[in-house]
């Protein structure tokens, strides 16, 4: 559930819905809007930290970075871990390279958002 706050957060800062500086809600009212615990979020906002994303000052609450683009890096941190795991498991299945890239494409191609194949071959 910590991820998907993260996730959250970071899109909605690469989206420019928070702008560098503006602060966050609290740990307790982003808890009590979610459904979740206090610790999951409090969870979250200190990942968010440690990527450079947010800025906590004690007594004022957390707001976003003024590096934007640690948003984008968070981002690509957690493709890069996903894709991890898709390697992972299509070694398993013991699909080949040839396989598992048939089945990425067959994926994008069903992706309801634009195809980023479109205009440009590999």
């Amino acid at each position: 559930m910590y991820q998907q706050i993260v996730d959250q957060i970071t899109a909605r800062v690469m989206a420019g819905d928070w702008a560098p500086g503006q602060a966050l809600p609290s740990i307790r009212e982003l808890a009590a809007g979610s459904g979740v615990s206090v610790i999951t979020v409090k969870r979250a906002y200190e990942e968010l930290e440690r990527a450079g994303l947010i800025a906590t000052r004690q007594g004022k609450g957390s707001f976003v970075a003024d590096r934007p683009d640690q948003a984008r890096q968070l981002l690509e941190a957690g493709l890069d871990r996903a894709l991890d795991e898709v390697v992972t498991q299509a070694a398993r299945l013991g699909l080949d390279r040839q396989q598992l890239h048939r089945r990425l494409d067959e994926h994008l191609d069903a992706a309801p958002s634009s195809n980023p194949s479109e205009g440009s071959q590999s």
